[in-house]
């Protein structure tokens, strides 16, 4: 009971701060499982991996609510990460755990401190509640880039986040927040909530495919699933409260801190 307790507040609070970030909360989570629990990374990332979809999906629901999502976007994201979660597991299957750890705190560290060190570049404008997004529709060619080329690059992201989600268990959240707002000129605010909105989609096919390679624990899962999903409601209702600036830093530090603690520890 003191362990499940343990978990579910863990779990509320990567939750609430995964919405915020837009990543799914998989990035507390599952370095909790791996150094405190002593889970195996194939376990851990699969349990993760189940806990990032009812995060999300949670999220999500709250996110239509206050119509923050691009759904173009969202759509055509999980599109590519679709077949992309079939690469991260298979790699999870065949590589070794420590490739597993050198490559999820080298990617962690050097995207948390590009995001902690970039200056404003002018695209976020305004606090969270007077925030507009810039969707794809209303794109036109602006800095060289058509349409269509628009389209084919979210698929390939897609696909790269398909394989990071399952192969990591933490959702491909955290990637894709600052490829939206830094290459797609997505206001921040409206850049997690897609973020979530595609996340709930392509996570879903990574549980199926993590389910069928038996890499859950579904006790941890009981009491993690409670957990962010009442969370993901907090961080939903606290996200609309800050500014769009302050997510990117509470992202950079997320990573910041993650990668350091993988890396100590093995």
């Amino acid at each position: 009971m003191v362990t499940g307790l343990l978990l579910f507040i863990i779990a509320f609070i990567s939750g609430a701060y995964g919405i915020i970030v837009g990543a799914g909360g998989g990035f507390i989570f599952v370095p909790v499982l791996l150094i405190f629990f002593n889970m195996s990374p194939s376990i851990a990332a699969g349990t993760g991996l189940v806990v990032v979809m009812l995060n999300s999906i949670s999220g999500a629901i709250g996110y239509v609510k206050q119509k923050r999502i691009d759904y173009k976007q969202g759509l055509l994201i999980s599109a590519g990460a679709a077949p992309g979660t079939f690469i991260g597991v298979w790699l999870g299957q065949y590589s070794s755990p420590q490739i597993f750890y050198v490559t999820f705190s080298i990617v962690t560290l050097l995207l948390g401190f590009f995001l902690l060190l970039k200056k404003d570049s002018g695209q976020i404008k305004s606090t969270a509640k007077g925030e507009v997004a810039v969707t794809l529709e209303e794109e036109t060619t602006e800095v060289g880039k058509s349409k269509y080329y628009k389209v084919y690059s979210l698929l390939l992201v897609g696909v790269i986040l398909g394989s990071i989600s399952s192969y990591l268990g933490i959702g491909g959240g955290w990637l894709l927040v600052p490829i939206l707002i830094y290459l797609f000129r997505v206001s921040p605010h409206y850049a997690t909530a897609t973020s979530i909105y595609s996340l709930c989609i392509y996570s879903t096919i990574g549980v199926i495919t993590q389910i069928y390679h038996n890499n859950i624990d579904w006790v941890v899962v009981l009491w993690g699933g409670l957990g962010v999903i009442v969370g993901a409601q907090a961080g939903v209702f606290l996200s609309n409260k800050i500014s769009g600036n302050l997510i990117i830093k509470l992202l950079s530090l997320l990573l910041i801190g993650t990668g350091v603690q993988l890396f100590i520890s093995k």
